[in-house]
């Protein structure tokens, strides 16, 4: 179903690695025109964090395009530690790039997503929103990823009187430039992950992008709201 986003303007943060750069790239491959946005290495080069760099970077795009008709906000950063060890810095540091990085782009894209009528805007939770890894110092990305999955809740009511959906995607382990470093560091981290995995393998950024392309797309013209796991079983027992 080779050009299943023809026509669509996608906008996608996080773009220059990890699952950005799989969502960018398949969304490409669909037919979609994507604008990327990361910190370096994307179409627009900017740290949504900060409040005025995404408010120029989304306002450039509208006035480019006209309209945004999906939003994937798939930037993001976080420490992992316990929590004997873990800094307020460091919890804040998290939550400012697992919530702001969210919050920020959506808020700034809205005008553009209003103009869409049928705008999809994806976002993503986790499966460490709904359970604890044996062995993964992830509280403040718990934490995080606990918020967005809430956040897409109350953005799916605010956007639904303007055509807006909004639902989440909850990855298990996906292999990145990011995870690999977090399974070189942890000892045996992927045997607890494929233990806890039906399916016995990492999942790839293509698994969680054929999800996006599916949310993005007219097939789900009818689902808001709704968090999709993409874990390999994992959360299901």
């Amino acid at each position: 179903m080779a050009e299943r986003l023809a026509g669509r303007i996608a906008v996608v943060t996080g773009a220059a690695a990890g699952i950005g750069k799989g969502c960018a790239h398949t969304f490409r491959a669909e037919g979609s025109t994507v604008i990327g946005i990361d910190l370096s290495g994307a179409d627009i080069d900017a740290d949504l964090t900060d409040e005025a760099a995404t408010g120029a970077a989304f306002s450039q795009i509208i006035a480019e395009h006209g309209r945004i008709d999906v939003l994937v906000n798939a930037a993001a950063f976080a420490a992992f530690e316990w929590i004997e060890a873990m800094t307020l810095a460091q919890w804040r540091h998290t939550l400012a790039g697992e919530l702001d990085t969210v919050f920020l782009p959506t808020r700034a894209a809205w005008p553009g997503l209003k103009a869409s009528g049928a705008a999809s805007v994806i976002n993503f939770a986790s499966a460490n929103a709904r359970h604890a890894l044996d062995g993964s110092a992830a509280l403040a990305h718990c934490a995080g990823k606990g918020g967005v999955l809430a956040m897409t809740r109350q953005l799916a009511m605010e956007g639904a009187p303007h055509g807006i959906r909004a639902n989440t995607i909850s990855p298990g382990f996906i292999r990145t430039e990011a995870t690999a470093r977090h399974l070189a560091e942890v000892p045996d981290l992927q045997g607890r992950v494929l233990a806890k995995n039906m399916v016995k393998r990492l999942g790839e950024p293509e698994d969680i992008a054929w999800c996006a392309v599916w949310l993005a797309s007219d097939e789900t013209r009818y689902v808001t709201g709704a968090d999709i796991p993409v874990d390999g079983g994992a959360t299901a027992w």
